[in-house]
């Protein structure tokens, strides 16, 4: 038994689960669990929750699973998963306020609703907490081209406001520190017609479906595009050089390792074809990435997050 599972935690008024199995929060349906798993009541039991808690002890914030491996030894850490009372979405004028928990396509619809543009989040999978940590993007609009501000809760416990630019949002990435967590999220809109709008959402549904394994289980794009060709998550970025064509030419399209593939339909989709483990989906990562220098010198650097330890078995 871990350090972690042996220490007493604070007591807060959500929900505290111990060896808390974490296969079925993630989109992948793979990893073993958490030491603990905390589900907020509210943005003050989480900061209380931060706050009495040992700063020894790992925290790890979770959305909804959608870009992430969690290995099969699980998480040494209180993982902490926001839900009800952190996915409200308000419209004030030109600008949408959303919970960290509030899925990106909810917050798309809602502002489309209201008159504002923020289109590209439709078809991004996940909630507003990691759309804004990995700086998600589409159709060439980034996180970084609508973001005003953030709330965070601090691993001490404080509750802060952060401007965009202290966030330096890069192609994926930002610098919000460890163990933060982000509870809301501003953006500015272009205004649009609502109508409109709605018509370009349905458009881009559609050809992600026609392009995109939607309907298998996955965690989105694998691999980053090669750095250099989308570096800085800009609307002016260039992308001549895609992941999924790099991985076409060393011939991994359809690979596979016991239950995991890289799928038929998009070569840079890493899916649970069925009974797969963290170990598999990792490792057939891994290979693609070997097979992918060999062929072109290219190191792809992976997008979805893997976090934990691998099994002791």
């Amino acid at each position: 038994m871990t350090q972690t599972r042996l220490m007493t935690l604070p007591t807060p008024r959500g929900a505290l689960t111990p060896n808390r199995p974490l296969a079925e929060l993630t989109w992948l349906r793979v990893g073993g669990p958490a030491d603990w798993l905390f589900q907020p009541a509210d943005e003050a039991d989480l900061a209380a929750f931060l706050r009495d808690l040992d700063p020894a002890v790992t925290v790890f914030p979770m959305g909804v699973g959608s870009n992430l491996i969690v290995r099969d030894g699980g998480i040494r850490a209180v993982v902490i998963r926001l839900g009800r009372g952190f996915n409200a979405i308000t419209v004030d004028g030109g600008h949408v306020t959303a919970g960290a928990a509030a899925l990106d396509a909810h917050v798309a619809r809602r502002a489309a609703e209201a008159g504002l543009d923020l289109t590209f989040l439709r078809t991004i999978p996940g909630s507003i907490g990691g759309a804004v940590r990995m700086n998600a993007g589409c159709y060439g609009s980034y996180v970084a081209d609508h973001l005003v501000s953030v709330r965070a809760v601090t691993r001490s416990g404080d509750i802060v406001t952060i401007p965009a630019a202290d966030l330096h949002l890069q192609y994926r990435q930002s610098t919000l520190p460890e163990g933060w967590v982000v509870i809301e999220a501003s953006f500015s809109a272009q205004p649009g017609d609502p109508a409109a709008l709605e018509a370009r959402m349905v458009d881009q549904i559609a050809k992600r479906d026609a392009s995109q394994p939607t309907k298998d289980r996955s965690a989105g794009s694998t691999f980053r595009n090669p750095v250099g060709h989308s570096s800085t998550g800009k609307a002016d970025d260039t992308h001549e050089l895609k992941a999924w064509k790099v991985i076409d030419d060393a011939g991994m399209r359809g690979a596979r390792q016991g239950g995991a593939q890289m799928s038929t339909m998009h070569s840079n989709f890493l899916i649970n074809a069925g009974g797969a483990t963290a170990a598999d989906l990792e490792g057939l990562g891994e290979e693609v990435r070997k097979r992918v220098f060999q062929t072109s010198g290219i190191t792809l650097e992976w997008e979805i997050m893997r976090v934990g330890e691998t099994s002791v078995d």
